[in-house]
């Protein structure tokens, strides 16, 4: 039957999209004793509508997927749906439609558009961790947790966004305000349950020296947000009190050059220590501070701001007397919540001191040159290392001797103690929602008086959330909305049998990503949150596609998780993943990046009707690198369509002459012109696929496109044979790009199966080395002409060959050569004068 001579994808994409399904072309576990491949991208908030960073995202994963498939793996490649979250509530509260049903709509309709762009996904391996079958192992493992000392409830200072009227991570907040809905972020001191996450601080440290198939912009803000600083605490104690401040010093060895000593406005202390004169405006300070959120407090722009406290506290290696101060940019939960100010010898101190007219005193010179300049007359700190000075019997130690001798003095006084601090706190997860997971503690107060919690035991998992009347309990307003559910929140202690309550928190989405991508392993089973044997099969994961702004939040909340998971011996590994891609951003066609604010927003729905889910992927791919922003191009959308469309056009003319085309003999000729570019192009877009190089790949497909049309149209029957078989080659490597046309080509030039089943051939080594050989010439080593002459050419023919090009004529004309330069293979350069 002749083909079609119109490239019609809407008629052909949705029909291949049946087929592969109907066969269950993409389960994994379908290749028993094949070398498996994991891969995975980021799964998504159903929000209800795509947007092109999803497209590119997930094009990414199912262009490896495919290929793997071809190359003979057994690959998982599962998506599911991050249900829980704030939006849905938000939402709910402005038009009191329940999450639950919101969530379950954005979910058809997203997962419509997933399939109509082709993915070649598992469905069968789907989660939603809004599902109680999902969030009851959340539930198990905060128990498993709880037990091993990993969970604990506290009192802490949080982000309270005053929109959302929740806690919010410290990375969720954008100058002082929250990421999610704009809304000021405030400091607050609430209870609040936290994960232990320090616990591994310098093990997540240190195993990021493994990742190295990891963006080193990734593992450098994971490495910055851990923060490990060696160091020591010394202690200053408060002239007239039993107390003492901590403070904790990467700089002990400019301690003689403390000036004064800086408390966060919470310190414990500083009710106690605050002088009577100066209650009334420290007081004053403190709430002012208080009621700002963290970041719009101590972000980068935020001014220094201080107020004296009256009290003074005495250095401990030489009993001076130093000024109580309170500033803004020290925090009570980082460190111990108290700095030694040596504002000769730090940018930030140093600004401090000359904004409030405190005193400064270099203790460190440059080693080997002058002193410095006398205090007054400083106009910045030093902070280099150097000689310490004016420091009693430390003095002429270079900056790391002294250091180790001052902090060994500490020990040996009992004034404080070397040590090691980092930057990353303890992980807080409660959040004041209703939609999300319940957190399974009780409270009785019978037999929990300090409630501490008690776990709901093991077998009354999961702790469902309970039916609501949206309008009553989602108000925005008042006590957690699970608090006005009393049917729900009025329970039995598992203990005495008495009454209890529940936990009225729920936990930060978060939890529902740490561990999802090994419940794609098993997504069924019920005995456990996955079968073992799974996780020793397919586990780590090979390659993890996402957005670099997951960098301190999902990517090391995962980690840690995966550590817990070996912990506990259901996973063998304690790195989730080998390989991780960071896609760039998809801005609009002004530049910007895509938003409902700006109106730039390109669906992929309207391609995909228009052109064809193929043309909306192939373009996507050729935009550029994976991890490099691209503008969107409507004219490119065009381009790669009229692409697609040559292809189409070019598999008809050749398809009733060349379907069954088959060699006899040698291929001389044309037809040896024909079998080289189809094996060039193999050989190039398999090797470009390997190095994520993808736009290089589909250019290597436009130039074999573009050199089959210039040998026109085949004419012996050893040229027909080599066109049928350049034909089902290209269907080969335009499986990954733009399967449903690929599969329609294969099939219409004889194949009975899939592409993704026929395999990835070889190319024929022999196919893919030139007889004839480009030479660049250049004239003074300006590129003037380009000559093709014998691969193995000898310098004298190249230099005839050059000469006797036009472009190179003209440039040489009248004037004298005084050096030939020759470099095998690449190019020539007469240097004339």
């Amino acid at each position: 039957m002749p083909m079609n001579e119109r490239y019609e994808p809407q008629v052909i994409e949705p029909r291949w999209q049946s087929r592969w399904e109907e066969a269950g072309l993409f389960r994994a576990g379908r290749r028993p004793g094949a070398p498996r491949k994991y891969l995975l991208e980021m799964l998504p908030y159903p929000s209800g509508k795509m947007h092109m960073g999803h497209v590119r995202n997930y094009l990414i994963g199912d262009v490896l997927a495919r290929y793997h498939w071809m190359r003979g793996f057994d690959v998982l490649h599962p998506m599911g749906w991050d249900a829980f979250g704030l939006p849905a509530e938000n939402a709910a509260i402005k038009d009191g439609v329940h999450p639950a049903l919101r969530t379950a709509e954005n979910i058809r309709s997203f997962k419509a558009e997933i399939r109509s762009l082709g993915y070649c996904y598992d469905w069968t391996r789907e989660v939603n961790t809004s599902a109680p079958e999902y969030y009851r192992w959340n539930q198990w493992f905060f128990i498993q947790m709880l037990e091993r000392g990993l969970v604990y409830r506290r009192f802490s200072r949080v982000n309270w966004c005053t929109g959302c009227l929740t806690v919010i991570a410290n990375e969720q907040v954008k100058d002082g305000r929250c990421e999610r809905c704009d809304a000021p972020v405030v400091d607050k001191e609430m209870p609040e349950w936290a994960f232990r996450i320090t616990r591994d601080s310098q093990a997540l440290l240190d195993n990021l020296d493994t990742l190295t198939e990891w963006p080193e912009r990734i593992t450098k803000a994971q490495r910055e947000w851990i923060g490990r600083s060696e160091g020591a605490e010394a202690e200053f104690r408060i002239e007239g009190l039993s107390d003492a401040v901590r403070v904790f010093t990467t700089r002990v060895d400019t301690i003689f050059g403390c000036t004064y000593v800086v408390l966060a406005p919470e310190h414990r202390l500083v009710s106690k220590l605050v002088a009577p004169e100066r209650r009334a405006e420290v007081e004053a300070f403190v709430a002012r501070m208080t009621a700002m959120g963290k970041e719009q407090r101590t972000g980068p722009d935020a001014p220094k701001e201080g107020v004296f406290t009256g009290a003074f506290a005495l250095n401990p290696f030489n009993g001076e007397r130093v000024p109580v101060w309170l500033a803004n940019f020290v925090v009570a939960d980082y460190g111990t919540g108290a700095v030694m100010s040596v504002p000769a010898h730090d940018e930030r101190d140093f600004e401090f001191a000359r904004k409030y007219g405190l005193p400064l005193r270099p203790v460190i010179k440059p080693a080997g040159g002058e002193p410095l300049a006398v205090a007054d007359a400083m106009e910045a700190a030093f902070t280099e290392d150097g000689v310490v000075q004016d420091s009693g019997a430390f003095s002429g130690k270079p900056s790391p001797g002294a250091r180790d001798a001052m902090g060994a003095w500490l020990d040996e006084k009992g004034l404080g103690r070397r040590t090691i601090t980092y930057r990353q706190r303890d992980w807080g997860f409660s959040r004041q929602r209703y939609w999300g997971t319940p957190i399974p503690i009780v409270y009785c107060e019978r037999c929990d008086p300090e409630r501490k919690g008690l776990p709901v035991p093991l077998d009354q998992l999961p702790v469902v959330l309970p039916e609501i009347d949206t309008q009553a309990v989602l108000t925005g307003k008042g006590e957690p909305p699970l608090a006005k559910v009393a049917a729900w929140v009025n329970t039995t202690c598992p203990q005495c049998k008495g009454p209890a309550r529940r936990e009225t928190e729920t936990m930060d989405t978060f939890v529902d990503s740490c561990w999802y991508y090994a419940r794609y392993l098993s997504p069924h089973f019920d005995g456990a949150p996955f079968e073992a044997e799974e996780a020793k099969r397919w586990l780590p994961v090979d390659v993890y596609v996402g957005g670099p702004e997951h960098a301190t939040m999902h990517l090391l909340y995962f980690r840690f998780w995966t550590r817990v998971m070996r912990e506990l011996g259901l996973s063998p590994v304690d790195e989730p993943v080998k390989r991780l891609i960071t896609q760039g951003i998809v801005n609009g066609p002004d530049g910007r990046k895509m938003s409902k604010r700006w109106g730039n927003v390109v669906a992929p729905a309207s391609i995909v009707a228009k052109y064809g889910a193929d043309t909306a992927r192939t373009y996507v791919m050729f935009a550029g690198p994976p991890e490099r922003d691209f503008d969107w191009s409507d004219e490119q959308v065009e381009g790669a369509f009229r692409f697609l469309k040559r292809v189409w056009t070019l598999a008809a003319q050749h398809h009733g002459t060349c379907r069954d085309a088959r060699f006899d003999g040698a291929a001389e000729g044309k037809a040896l012109e024909i079998r080289r570019a189809a094996h060039k192009c193999l050989k190039r877009v398999g090797e470009a696929i390997e190095r994520l190089s993808f736009n290089t790949a589909i250019a290597g497909i436009m130039e074999c496109i573009n050199a089959l049309y210039a040998l026109g149209t085949p004419q012996t029957d050893a040229e027909k044979a080599a066109m049928g078989e350049a034909m089902r080659l290209l269907c080969v490597v335009l499986a990954p790009f733009a399967p449903h046309l690929a599969d329609e080509l294969s099939e219409a030039y004889g194949a009975t199966q899939p592409v993704v089943e026929q395999g990835w051939p070889a190319f024929d080594p022999a196919l893919v080395v030139d007889d004839v050989i480009p030479y660049a010439v250049q004239v003074n080593g300006k590129l003037r002409a380009e000559v093709r002459v014998p691969v193995d050419a000898a310098e004298a023919d190249v230099r005839a060959a050059a000469e006797a090009d036009d472009k190179v004529k003209a440039a040489l004309a009248g004037k004298a050569v005084r050096k030939f330069v020759f470099v095998p293979k690449r190019l020539v350069n007469f240097v004339v004068g």
